[in-house]
């Protein structure tokens, strides 16, 4: 499942593909290039947590489109990582990484972590470095910008509802049943509008520094 924001804030389910088994570069391929061929024309961002195959193909769908991973659950598995004893502490060495005002203050806060940690840590070092180069992109931009894009929370939020979907279900006697119930989920989504609101509030400032800082590729406000 793909999810993307508009330019007008507006959060849309752009699509549902039935696996085979695997997610690798040749199937993100053909999902970037369905979305490309039904008029997703440019993309600011693509965020994502560990999805393997992925940011090698962006570039052949979007060559100007970012792939950021997602902080959030950067976050999580450091944790998962580490001692629930050493908590406290890797809580206040990992925060200067991750709210650094740029790539070389996060490296050395990143560097200064590994210093300190030594082996007791060297798990969460190695899964920092593992995940720098998509990491990086995030800290070039304004904070409204960080905002939005730090998390996949939105996507998981929406697969537990799908996971919970199939689950009462059981099984299903053919793959368009199953991707139908998906869909019928995915419509069901923020009945009343409110959530749709919420949201678009919390857009505008977001969409204030998209505009300065794409402003190369942001279309007039008439166009969206």
């Amino acid at each position: 499942m793909v999810t993307g924001v508009t330019l007008t804030g507006g959060k849309e389910v752009v699509g549902l593909w039935a696996g085979q088994g695997g997610e690798g570069a040749k199937f993100w391929m053909s999902v970037l290039t369905d979305l490309r061929n039904r008029g997703v024309k440019d993309v600011f961002f693509v965020v994502c947590d560990g999805l393997k195959g992925l940011p090698e193909v962006v570039a052949n769908a979007w060559p100007q489109a970012i792939v950021q991973t997602c902080i959030v659950h950067l976050i999580r598995n450091t944790f998962h990582l580490a001692s629930k004893r050493d908590w406290d502490a890797l809580k206040r060495d990992v925060k200067p990484i991750f709210t650094a005002v740029n790539a070389e203050a996060a490296r050395a806060a990143l560097d200064e972590l590994a210093d300190k940690g030594g082996k007791r840590y060297a798990a969460v070092i190695r899964l920092w470095e593992n995940a720098w180069t998509e990491f990086i992109p995030f800290l070039d931009y304004d904070l409204e910008i960080r905002k939005v894009i730090c998390s996949t929370n939105a996507i998981e939020s929406l697969n537990a509802r799908y996971r919970r979907a199939v689950k009462a279900r059981g099984h299903f006697p053919t793959e368009q049943a199953a991707l139908k119930c998906l869909y019928l989920v995915t419509r069901s989504l923020d009945p009343t509008g409110t959530g749709r609101t919420r949201w678009a509030m919390r857009w505008k400032p977001a969409l204030n520094a998209f505009a300065i800082t794409f402003g190369d590729r942001f279309p007039a406000a008439e166009t969206y």
